[in-house]
């Protein structure tokens, strides 16, 4: 082998590294973006919570009390567990919108992800057992409010209500869990390289 062949050699080399860097570039780029993604689709998913736990209370009070005649009393119960609703949803969703997966370390991204897909997972030991107390005092308050002859139409609506903000809620909180998951593994693999 000369000289010639060796240097051309090394030439090629040289150009098959800085290939692979760039590629190498290219690909973590676009991992971090389809991450960012992913992180909006749950950021997206925060706010919606949060207009709606807001928009419940100006509603509530049109719907409870002036349409089914409950107590205002109740109406202020509602509003203040939809004000806790909201504070917790807005208090999980900071893990999410102080993160640039463009340029912040992947630990850092990794435990924020974590904690918030922990949050969110522990959410679910406080709201279910309060929305089942909720949904009791609110056909308490609609028996009370009309006596025996409680009005199957808003009973009915109320179980069925119920019944479709669970399933709804449910397949909410189960595709979250698999979002947070999916970027907490992706850090894993990228970080694992």
């Amino acid at each position: 082998m000369n000289d010639f062949e060796l240097e051309n050699m090394r030439e090629q080399m040289t150009t098959l590294k800085n290939k692979l860097n760039k590629q190498t570039i290219v690909n973590d780029r676009f991992i971090r973006q389809s991450m960012n993604k992913t992180a909006g689709k749950i950021s997206h998913k925060y706010h919606a919570i949060l207009f709606l736990c807001i928009g419940m209370i100006p509603y509530g009070y049109w719907c409870f009390v002036k349409l089914s005649g409950l107590p205002v009393s109740f109406w202020i119960a509602t509003s203040i567990f939809m004000l806790v609703c909201a504070g917790a949803t807005y208090y999980n969703s900071r893990n999410l919108n102080d993160i640039d997966m463009q340029r912040q370390n992947l630990i850092e991204v990794s435990r924020k992800m974590a904690r918030a897909k922990k949050f969110d997972a522990n959410w679910l030991f406080i709201g279910i057992p309060a929305v089942m107390i909720w949904m009791a005092v609110f056909f308490y308050f609609l028996y009370q409010a009309n006596g025996s002859t409680l009005q199957e139409g808003i009973f009915w609506g109320g179980c069925i209500g119920g019944l479709v903000g669970a399933t709804i809620g449910i397949r909410m909180h189960w595709r979250t869990q698999r979002q947070y998951q999916e970027i907490i593994d992706t850090i894993e693999d990228i970080t694992k390289e």
